[in-house]
């Protein structure tokens, strides 16, 4: 790191102050203003921490000028298309991809930790049938905390790997029950025979005693080409840097609180339609859309500077270059359109708003490209999930990312309360 200054000078005073300039391995240097207050008496302000690092992180790596994302070093192209879900997720937590015997041991361990409890069980059973899966899934991840207590007070990288690997085997059974809770229909216990991805899918889609749907063609099965995409998508959203619901993990636990209790704030907050529920509101505006013909005239509401209509999944914080997960996501849409036969009406509108989209002045201007929103929407439609069920994806494999950034917070002698200053205006 080097010592390079930034200075500032109080134009009232004419004082000056000098601050560190810490340089990053990639991305922006940073100016070290944790004296700030203390030297000039005054507190900078950033709505919405537009320009501020709240803390230093060795995991995930945006360029959001050049498009590019990286989990520890290695592309998320290169994830997606050659790696698992579950190496990504070894990656994460340890630094490193695995080699085949630790992929096995670290499926085997995931596979026999995928069952709850009983009572959280008759605790999920008990919702309203009107429920939302999201609303549940927080609830029970909270409640988790009550079964797994020990984790509270962790000492050594042993019982932070137990913790994480506990809540990851988890949390598809969790969102599974969940789901079927907001159906009515009976929960389907997981099966150590199926890997990850594949037992979730079953969980979702199988009748009690195990059996899938059977149609005049026979019975019903979980196609490799589905596995294979929703194994994609949860590893293009298994971490996103310091995103709202990681911050908002990293700041829960900051105060000391259980990391089950943390990831269930983190799952709040995703819940928000700003951010992870982002995708249901996409395919609800592809809905109202209705038809292809309709599509010309709904861009050019999103034109016109006095309607309010927004058109859903364009756009991001970070990215101004075209998200390196939604081009990924192109491709599987594609993919799946082709090998799964569909003929979606919605992927015909969507398709339609993508190539005006990209192809029009006015967005390309404003960098506006087609999001990962946009396009996981669709794919969750092609592969049978309910729209409710789309959030609770974007959990299970975002939940990864949330446990290894608390575990990084947790271990980091620097870290400490999260608590932010304000600029008073009242009386």
């Amino acid at each position: 790191m080097n010592k390079d200054t930034f200075t500032f000078t109080n134009n009232r005073t004419g004082e000056k102050y000098e601050f560190d300039i810490i340089d990053a391995t990639r991305g922006p240097s940073v100016v070290d203003i944790s004296s700030f207050y203390k030297q000039t008496g005054m507190f900078t302000f950033d709505v919405g921490y537009t320009s501020t690092a709240s803390c230093t992180s060795y995991i995930t790596f945006i360029d959001g000028e050049k498009g590019e994302l990286r989990y520890r070093g290695h592309e998320i192209e290169d994830l997606a298309e050659n790696h698992s879900y579950l190496e990504t997720c070894y990656l994460l937590l340890n630094g490193k991809l695995p080699t085949e015997e630790e992929l096995l041991d670290f499926d085997l361990e995931l596979r026999n930790r995928s069952f709850i409890d009983e009572n959280l069980r008759h605790l999920i059973a008990a919702f309203p049938d009107s429920a939302h899966p999201m609303s549940i899934l927080s609830s029970g991840v909270s409640a988790l905390s009550s079964f797994y207590y020990e984790h509270l007070n962790i000492d050594d990288e042993a019982e932070y790997q137990e913790m994480a690997r506990r809540i990851i085997a988890k949390i598809p059974t969790l969102a599974a029950f969940a789901y079927r809770k907001s159906l009515g229909i009976p929960f389907i216990y997981p099966d150590v025979d199926k890997s990850f991805t594949e037992n979730f899918l079953y969980m979702l889609r199988a009748y009690p005693g195990g059996k899938l749907k059977r149609t005049s063609e026979g019975r019903e099965e979980i196609k490799k080409i589905e596995v294979e995409a929703l194994d994609a998508i949860f590893t293009l959203h298994a971490d996103h840097e310091q995103n709202a619901s990681t911050t908002t993990v990293r700041n829960v636990a900051s105060t000391g609180a259980h990391p089950y209790v943390a990831i269930s704030a983190g799952i709040s907050a995703l819940w928000g339609r700003a951010h992870g529920g982002a995708n249901e509101s996409v395919i609800a505006q592809l809905e109202m859309i209705g038809e292809v013909e309709n599509v010309d005239a709904y861009i050019a509401r999103a034109k016109d500077h006095d309607d309010d209509f927004r058109l859903m999944g364009f756009g991001h914080r970070v990215y101004k270059n075209f998200d390196p997960r939604a081009r990924e996501l192109k491709k599987l849409q594609d993919q799946l359109k082709d090998e799964l036969n569909l003929d979606s009406k919605l992927m015909d509108i969507a398709h339609k708003i993508e190539e005006i989209a990209l192809n029009d002045e006015y967005f390309i201007e404003r960098k506006l490209y087609p999001n990962i929103d946009f396009y996981s929407g669709v794919i969750l439609t092609a592969l049978k999930l309910e729209r409710p069920m789309f959030t609770p994806i974007f959990v299970i494999g975002r939940t990864v990312g949330w446990i290894t950034q608390l575990m990084e917070f947790k271990t980091d002698p620097a870290s400490k309360i999260a608590r932010p200053r304000q600029l008073y205006l009242g009386k």
